[in-house]
């Protein structure tokens, strides 16, 4: 029987595809919550859509925020793993 994916081999694609869904996921979530959280003020506060607009747009700017820093902490730590090894990529333990 024939494996449907094979994950020891396509791990680096794997892996790829989690941190976009990630990154895709965070986004959506911060813009949809801000988006409910201005639409129960603006129906508590018989608004017309004036805090569903300032709170989406502070969803998308947060979530971009979020985005970045994951993003930043993903290519920083990929940076100190390969600085912690030499030419011949032999690791000489100087992380923690």
């Amino acid at each position: 029987m024939k494996k449907f994916f094979d994950f020891k081999k396509n791990r680096p694609w794997a892996e790829d595809a989690t941190i976009i869904m990630q990154l895709g996921l965070t986004m959506a979530g911060s813009i949809l919550f801000c988006f409910w959280v201005g639409r129960k003020l603006d129906g508590w506060l018989s608004t017309r859509g004036v805090f569903t607009a300032v709170f989406t747009i502070l969803g998308v700017v947060g979530g971009g925020v979020v985005a970045y820093r994951q993003i930043m902490e993903i290519t920083e730590g990929g940076q100190e793993q390969d600085q912690d090894k030499d030419e011949n990529g032999e690791d000489h333990g100087q992380s923690p």
